[in-house]
Parts: structure tokens; C-alpha cells; sequence
């Protein structure tokens, strides 16, 4: 009888053949057999309990709370999180949404002045096979100074390294007949190889986790942390972490995430796009949660919004923790001497000084020219590295104020652009890739999120558009999805036409939904159509980066 197989590992894609053999070497495959066997019960509990979270909500028609069972965590003025490194101490501005297999980027980001690099495996990569390998790869060559053009690891911008969520698999491994999650995959790879050197160079090994919905996930991820420190002879503590508040139900547990990752915490993350769509996600069945206009009426000066951030600096700064803001997604035109050009620079300039003055101590930017701006803009508006000093003892959140939607309509511009979003992210996925640009701006699977579950709700809830009264139905997204296919046709070849085609398609099944499918990209991971697209690119011996269609 022969032995029970552990790990299956499917071949190279077509001309990474070196890529893959250096990365997936007989060491780093038994670690991460070891650690997916050793967590791998535990994750599945983990999204379990957000089914079952979830499904309390709907038949209880409660709202979210602060924790009875968790509030001596919260009035136990004495604990802190242990400090971060010096190199994490001054962290104004990192460059966000950077896919590590695109090469070019990834090289001018690390010879950029900006003091910290989402090295991004989530919201703005597609995780293809190819993609996956070419990109821990790439951050292999980094930290192993094999970049001839940039910078040492040590003088480099650090790089804050992003896994998957948790609710990413990854199709191309198996232990003990069970795909493998996709952070784990991620997490397990990057330590392998280069948690040690990061280390070593007082450049990390940091990382961003994404999604995190509770403090139980959060305890999690600290027990990987602990677990992959003793494994690879680190002191407790090496790895720092900063946590994504992507999530409403997370919004109420900000304290309880941080103490249950005080040895491992770089604070907390707030953004825009993935939390407003959370309130579709949990609560978008309940009429008193329709979201309006986003294009229009959503943005952080709305209570809800405001609200949420005001409280997460003033938790991160009341334990010691660093509070950052989300991603600038504008791109800056190119001549720098043009009216659009300042025009852009001032849209950026106003709603991030509105962060700074809430107490952030940094946030993303995508564009790299906007780097040294944002910076002089910490510069003139705070002093030292931070504002941890900054407690903001004034405020005093309530549920009500987190939980209060924006007044506003829909309009018809707003729909067209979220239908136009929508199908050009499931396009970019079908390509390979995990982002691209529209109407000036960079867009991912967080700007796709909110696209779609807007486009959900108002045909769920048959909202009146203010422009004309004419009620949101399916058959006027199926119109309108016509219309805004015929502005956006505008292909090379007959395959990108009908990979768009594809994508509309795919577009208006998701949003005609019974059951709101809970995140976008679990649903496209998942998806026949994306994984025979992967698959023929690799038949054909599809390689690198795919050019981006003008639109």
C-alpha cells in the first residue's frame, strides 16, 4: 500500500521554469506543508464563523456592537503594542496597489523616494499562476540585492508585504487533498526565503494583512506569526503587521485586532472603497443601508466615514500603534506645467491634508510623482515622524455614527461609471492583471467592489434615479451595460473584443444575483470562465505583462 501523498504542486508555467525552481525548493515546500497543515483546520473555522456571523445578522436583523464579551480588552487603559522598528517609525507615504510581476514598476518603486512599498498580492494583483511566481520572485531578487538598478535592501523604500486574504485559494498546490489557502501560500514563501535576510537588514519582514473581519482572525494570523518566528529562528516579534479595517464588523473590534496582535502590530489601515462595500456585503438587503452615488455622495467627509477613521487613529494612538490612511488613486497628468495637472495635484493635496489633520501618521499613494508632494505635505502640517502624539481624546464614537449612511441618490452618470468599472476589472482579470486605469485614475478589485454591489443593491431595491425618476431595474442595467460597452470597444484583436464581451457578460450575472456573492474576486477565482482563460494563456505561452487596451 503505498504512502499517503502530501503536497501536490502543479508544473512551471510555460518560460518561468527558473523562477519556479527557485522559489519552490524541497526546503520551502516542506514548510509549507508543515504550516498549512498546521493552520489549515483553523482557517476553515475562521471563514465558518463568518458564515455563521453573518447569517446572524440576517435572522436577527441586529446591528454591530461593541463586544460585551471583549470589553475589558477595551477599559484596560494600561496595555500598549510593542514599538515598531525604527524604519517604521516615519511611514507618510508608501506606494500602494504595486503588483510585484510587473518588473518595470516594482524596480522604479524600489528607487523611489517613498518610505514604504505595498508590495501588493491582493487588491491590485491577479493572481494568476504566473503572477504569483513572478512576483515572489521579483521580491526575492529585491531583498537578495539582485536588482542591479536599485537599491540595496537596506537603503530601499521597506516593503510592506501583502498575502491574499483569507478568502483566496490557491488552485496550483494541494496538501493532504485540500487546496491551499492563498496567504498561507503567499506568507509561507515570503518568510521561507526572505524573512531571515529582512531581518537580518533591519528591513523587516512587514507585512499588510487584508480582510480581516474579527479579532479572532486577527489571533490567528498572531499564532502563524509565532509559529513561523520559531521555525525560522526569529525572536518573537520580528514580524510586524498592519491591519486592513476593510470590513464594518472589524470597525467594532479595532482594539481587540490590535491587542491580540500587540508583539506583531505596524497599526492599523483605513481606506474607502472595500469598507463602504462591506455595508452592501453585510447589510445590503436592508433598505435602511442603501448606499447612494459613490461618484457623487461617498467619500471620507461623510459621517460614516469620517467617523470610522476619527476612531481608528483615536484607538491606534491610545495604544501606541500607528494610524494610516488609504490610497490616492488620481493619476497625475503629465505636463507638469498644465491647469489639469494642479487641478489634479489640488483635488489629492485637499483630501489628503483633511487625513493628515484627522491624525494620520501616513497613507498610500499609486501615482509616484505624487510621492514628494504628499510628503511635503507631512512636512508642513506635522512634526517628527509621526503623530501618536496626536490621542484625540475630543472624540467619542458611537455604533450610530458608524452605522449612518450618507443621504443621496443615484444618478445615471454614477451607474454607468460602476457598470463601466465592473466590467473592465473582471476584463483585467480575465487578462492577467489586477488593476488598470480609467478616467484618470488607477482602479482595483476595491474600487471593482463597490462598483458592483452598488449596481446590486439599487436593482434590489428598484431605486429611482434622480436624473430622470426611471427606476434601476435589470433590464436598464442590461441597456445601459450595452451603451457603456459601445464607449469602452475599443480593441486591438478579436480575442480583447471578445474577453471584453466575456466580461460584460460575466458582469451582469454577478449583479443579478439572488444572493449577493460575498467578494468579487472570490467569485472570479472561483469561476470557470477566469480559469480556462489562465489556462489557454498558458497553452499559448503567454508571458509577461499584456498591454493595456486605450480606452
Amino acid at each position: 500500500m503505498s504512502a499517503p501523498i502530501t503536497m501536490e504542486l502543479e508544473p512551471s508555467p510555460p518560460g518561468l521554469e527558473a523562477e519556479y525552481r527557485t522559489i519552490f525548493t524541497a526546503g520551502s515546500l516542506v514548510f509549507l506543508q508543515e504550516l498549512v497543515s498546521t493552520f489549515d483546520e483553523e482557517v476553515d473555522n475562521i471563514l465558518r464563523l463568518r458564515i455563521s456571523r453573518k447569517t446572524h445578522l440576517d435572522l436577527s436583523g441586529d446591528l454591530p456592537g461593541f463586544c460585551e464579551v471583549t470589553a475589558p480588552v477595551r477599559s484596560d487603559p494600561t496595555w500598549r503594542v510593542r514599538p515598531v522598528p525604527q524604519r517604521l517609525q516615519r511611514r507618510h507615504v508608501d506606494v500602494g496597489d504595486l503588483a510585484p510581476c510587473d518588473t518595470q514598476r516594482f524596480i522604479q518603486a524600489l528607487s523611489s523616494p517613498a518610505q514604504g512599498l505595498q508590495i501588493d498580492f491582493d487588491d491590485g494583483n491577479c493572481p494568476t499562476y504566473h503572477n504569483q511566481i513572478k512576483g515572489i520572485y521579483n521580491v526575492y531578487r529585491a531583498v537578495h540585492n539582485q536588482f542591479p538598478n536599485a537599491p540595496k535592501i537596506s537603503q530601499a523604500p521597506v516593503l510592506m508585504l501583502r498575502p491574499r486574504a483569507w478568502n483566496m485559494v490557491e488552485h496550483n498546490m494541494m496538501v493532504k487533498g485540500k487546496e491551499v489557502p492563498g496567504p498561507l501560500c503567499d506568507f509561507g514563501l515570503l518568510m521561507f526565503h526572505c524573512g531571515r535576510l529582512l531581518f537580518d537588514s533591519e528591513s523587516g519582514p512587514f507585512f499588510y494583512l487584508s480582510k480581516v473581519e474579527s479579532y479572532l482572525e486577527a489571533r490567528l494570523w498572531n499564532n502563524i506569526f509565532l509559529w513561523t518566528e520559531q521555525k525560522l529562528g526569529l525572536p518573537v516579534g520580528s514580524i510586524k503587521a498592519t491591519v486592513l479595517i476593510e470590513n464594518v464588523l472589524s470597525a467594532f473590534e479595532m482594539e481587540e485586532i490590535l491587542y491580540e496582535l500587540k508583539d506583531h502590530s505596524a497599526g492599523l489601515n483605513c481606506g474607502i472603497w472595500d469598507y463602504s462595500a462591506s455595508f452592501v456585503n453585510k447589510f445590503g438587503h436592508r433598505g435602511a443601508f442603501l448606499l447612494p452615488d459613490r461618484s457623487k455622495y461617498v467619500n471620507m467627509e461623510k459621517l460614516f466615514l469620517r467617523s470610522y477613521m476619527d476612531l481608528l487613529v483615536q484607538t491606534c494612538h491610545r495604544r501606541g500603534a500607528l494610524a494610516t490612511g488609504g490610497m490616492a488613486a488620481l493619476l497625475l497628468p503629465q505636463n507638469r506645467d498644465s491647469a489639469p495637472y494642479r487641478a489634479a495635484l489640488a483635488n489629492v493635496t485637499r483630501l489628503k491634508l483633511l487625513e493628515i489633520k484627522a491624525g494620520v501618521d501616513g497613507f498610500m499613494v499609486y501615482d509616484l510623482g505624487l510621492i514628494e508632494p504628499m510628503q511635503k505635505l507631512f512636512q508642513l502640517h506635522t512634526q517628527g515622524d509621526n503623530q501618536m502624539h496626536q490621542l484625540r481624546d475630543d472624540l467619542a464614537v458611537t455604533p450610530d455614527n458608524l452605522l449612518c449612511m450618507p443621504a443621496g441618490g443615484v444618478t445615471l452618470y454614477g451607474l454607468k461609471y460602476n457598470i463601466a468599472v465592473g466590467i473592465l476589472f473582471i476584463d483585467a482579470w480575465l487578462k492577467g492583471k489586477g488593476h488598470f486605469f480609467y478616467r484618470g485614475q488607477v482602479e482595483d478589485s476595491a474600487t471593482a467592489e463597490i462598483s458592483r454591489s452598488q449596481v446590486w443593491q439599487w436593482i434590489r431595491h428598484q431605486t429611482q434615479l434622480e436624473d430622470d425618476g426611471r427606476v434601476v431595474t435589470r433590464g436598464m442595467v442590461t441597456e445601459l451595460t450595452q451603451e457603456v460597452m459601445g464607449e469602452l470597444t475599443c480593441c486591438h484583436t478579436v480575442r480583447e473584443e471578445q474577453t471584453l464581451l466575456t466580461a460584460a457578460a460575466m458582469f451582469l450575472e454577478v449583479v443579478q444575483k439572488r444572493d449577493f456573492p460575498e467578494f468579487l474576486t472570490t467569485y472570479l477565482n472561483l469561476d470557470h470562465t477566469f480559469l480556462s482563460s489562465q489556462a489557454k494563456r498558458h497553452e499559448c505561452g503567454a508571458v509577461g505583462d499584456v498591454p493595456r487596451p486605450k480606452l
